[in-house]
């Protein structure tokens, strides 16, 4: 069996709407019907037992050994978490070469599931060994690696339902949302409406609660110190107990509370400043700990957090139950998965000395030991979530908060007993506001439902039209494809959409235009032109005259108004044949 011209399908193609890698198997002999190879689906199998039934889409060829290859990788991909159905194996007019057509959700891991299915399969075929556990565990690694997070990963899926344009950027969380001049861009809870002054605000908790208090919004009040004498002197200042935390951290890092004595003081002081040089102590507020999360001008979901612990059950020592909480699969060690585990550092070994514990003590039955005084999910806490509750004046001084510091997403740290009252009317107080708040607590709360925070940002960022229709962040786009008088066409196109008022970008053999400026001169029809000319943000028309190969390459021959799985084929054309679609 060869594998040959391996390539990405990056988009809705010829075969799907998914995105995909695509191969050229070659079999001869024996490999064009496994029945052929004695014992090779029984050694197949034994290497990988999860390996679903090996049936052809049509249901009548013989099974090759390009269809295990298919299914090879499929599996792997599926049994190492990612949500890939979609495979197909065709044979072409050549006898013995086949398309195999494999989903993917991340192409690394697509590409490598591919690599590791023909490995497999010759493994069986050879009767080799096959490490299976190894290659799941690298699959499941590289793909939890370079997946989008939980919040960007919400805001992408929330805009394929309404049929955006996606478009990752970077290997990090940067993606691009629509096309031309309707196009916009997210970095996890971070969009294109994000002020920086804002986002600078929120960082400095000390300028944040001058314009809240100024703005009549509660919160606790509290000053910058210098050192660890400043400290417990604005602690005796303030009243006890009080808080000590960075003056710009984040994620709950450095922050302890509720504080009593000076020996407290010192040691919280020398712990923030491991963190941020500038340090700031406040008054602590007695109550829960909640999250608001504003989008907008809305109030879109608040989770009650819990801090880090764990329940006594008489035999197990903290240490141990600490490891059983860990293994919750919940869990990881970053922001992959709904749960943080728990951190059994120092800060928490303080935190049971306090309660007169060790990391060895076995608490009796029932007994709640916690590990932390802070509830960020970050450091292994938990969330319950709460958004029913919400008293609205309440959500009306969350709102209040985000629009003061200029946010147009905003995590809001409320204290207080419940949230079903003012925060005046229970001494409660907004204790910060965070720009680029995570969103896992709320999708995927520990208690409670998930709330629909992703489809709330696109929401927000592509609204209803005048008309009442959703916007879908795309621009009509015109091809055309033929022999002779493409580019002709493609600027008579072009000047009708110019005399309608419409910006127009178009792509032809003698470069890139956008609203008659030339931005890029020689022969710009392959499958990098769109790429280039689609993301200018003044476009509001295109007008493209593609190679075939650029129309399958990125999956845009889908969209054309072509019928599904004709080969288009260059130079057949006897004249310019026009597909108008939306990008």
């Amino acid at each position: 069996m060869d594998v040959s011209r391996i390539r990405a399908l990056r988009g809705p193609n010829l075969w799907s709407r998914h995105t995909a890698i695509q191969a050229i198997v070659t079999c001869t002999g024996n490999e064009l019907a496994i029945a052929r190879l004695p014992g090779f689906e029984t050694r197949l199998r034994a290497r990988f037992p999860e390996l679903g039934e090996l049936i052809p889409t049509d249901h009548l060829d013989s099974v090759s050994m390009a269809h295990a290859l298919e299914y090879a990788a499929l599996g792997l991909q599926a049994q190492a978490g990612c949500p890939v159905t979609f495979s197909r194996t065709t044979q072409t007019v050549d006898t013995g070469v086949y398309q195999v057509v494999v989903e993917y959700t991340e192409e690394d891991v697509g590409r490598l599931a591919f690599e590791r299915a023909e490995q497999l399969c010759q493994a069986a075929l050879d009767d080799t060994p096959f490490d299976l556990d190894a290659t799941l565990k690298e699959l499941r690694e590289l793909d939890e690696d370079i997946r989008l997070g939980p919040s960007t990963g919400a805001i992408v899926a929330a805009a394929a339902a309404r049929h955006i344009p996606i478009r990752r950027l970077t290997q990090g969380s940067l993606v691009q949302l629509g096309w031309g001049s309707k196009q916009k861009r997210i970095q996890a809870a971070e969009t294109s409406f994000t002020s920086a002054i804002a986002e600078a605000i929120a960082q400095d908790k000390e300028l944040t609660k001058q314009l809240l208090h100024a703005a009549g919004v509660a919160v606790p009040y509290g000053r910058p110190v210098d050192d660890e004498d400043d400290a417990w002197a604005a602690a005796q200042e303030i009243g006890l107990p009080v808080v000590v935390k960075p003056q710009d951290g984040n994620q709950g890092k450095g922050i302890s509370v509720n504080l009593t004595t000076e020996e407290q003081i010192r040691q919280a002081y020398r712990v923030a400043v491991e963190f941020r040089d500038n340090i700031m102590v406040e008054r602590f507020l007695p109550g829960h700990d909640y999250r608001l999360l504003v989008i907008g001008d809305k109030l879109i979901a608040a989770a009650r957090r819990e801090p880090p612990l764990v329940i006594g059950d008489g035999t197990h020592s903290v240490r141990e139950l600490v490891d059983i909480v860990n293994s919750d699969p919940r869990r990881s060690d970053g922001h992959a998965t709904s749960l943080t585990k728990i951190r059994f550092d120092d800060i928490a070994l303080a935190r049971l000395a306090e309660q007169g514990y060790t990391a060895d003590s076995v608490p009796e039955r029932g007994v709640r030991v916690i590990l932390r005084n802070n509830a960020n999910l970050s450091t292994g806490g938990t969330a319950t979530d709460v958004t029913d509750d919400v008293h609205p004046e309440l959500a009306a001084a969350a709102v209040a908060a985000a629009q003061t510091v200029g946010l147009d997403i905003a995590g809001i740290d409320v204290v207080c007993e419940t949230m079903l009252k003012p925060l005046e009317a229970q001494g409660g107080g907004i204790v910060e506001v965070n720009a680029a708040p995570g969103l896992r607590m709320h999708l995927a709360p520990s208690f409670g439902k998930g709330r629909p925070v992703g489809e709330a940002i696109i929401g927000m960022m592509y609204p209803e039209g005048s008309d009442g229709k959703a916007d879908n962040g795309r621009i009509p786009v015109v091809a055309v494809t033929g022999t002779n008088g493409k580019t002709t066409t493609s600027r008579l196109i072009g000047r009708i959409f110019e005399e309608n008022g419409l910006r127009v970008g178009m792509t032809s053999t003698d470069g890139i235009y956008v609203q008659n400026q030339r931005i890029d001169d020689g022969d710009c029809s392959g499958r990098a032109a769109p790429a280039t000319s689609w993301p200018t943000p003044t476009s509001m028309q295109r007008c493209w005259k593609p190679r075939v190969a650029a129309c399958c390459a990125r999956g845009w021959a889908s969209t054309c108004a072509c019928r599904r799985g004709h080969q288009h084929r260059p130079g057949r054309s006897p004249r310019p044949q026009l597909h108008h679609h939306r990008a």
